[in-house]
């Protein structure tokens, strides 16, 4: 149970609206965008807008609570997993998904060789036809 007063640091205070918007995050695992996230919170908190929704969804995404997922897709998404992993994306319906444990690239060894650069994080999206997807096609084309 998180308590009233709980804060990140000093100047970022963790208020009820930030608190059910991170809940609700956490309980999500499609990686919602900031109008699905404003739906969830809306059925806790009648009153909140939709403004405050991605006002708190920016300022927790900047404080490192939170990760931005700017893909490829039309919309930016939110993920509550804030270690760097991977994401794949169906090309049909959107479908947005973890990709843990797997290893393309020892990126954060890589900005070493990139002109002293200190690797602080990543982005990358797979894309794909997820199986539901690729089902529903092999069945239609019989």
């Amino acid at each position: 149970m998180i308590k009233r007063r709980d804060r990140i640091d000093r100047k970022f205070a963790l208020t009820m609206q930030r608190k059910v918007i991170l809940q609700e995050l956490r309980r999500s695992k499609t990686h919602p965008t900031a109008d699905e996230i404003f739906a969830m919170v809306r059925c806790r908190l009648p009153k909140v807008s939709l403004g405050t929704v991605y006002r708190n969804l920016e300022k927790m995404s900047v404080e490192g609570m939170i990760r931005k997922i700017k893909g490829s897709g039309s919309k930016k998404r939110f993920d509550a997993t804030i270690e760097n992993h991977y994401h794949i994306r169906c090309i049909n319906c959107g479908k947005f998904e973890d990709l843990h444990g797997i290893r393309f690239l020892d990126l954060e060894s890589l900005g070493k060789e990139l002109k002293g650069y200190k690797v602080k994080g990543y982005n990358l999206e797979l894309m794909g036809i997820c199986p539901h997807c690729f089902n529903k096609n092999k069945r239609s084309s019989k």
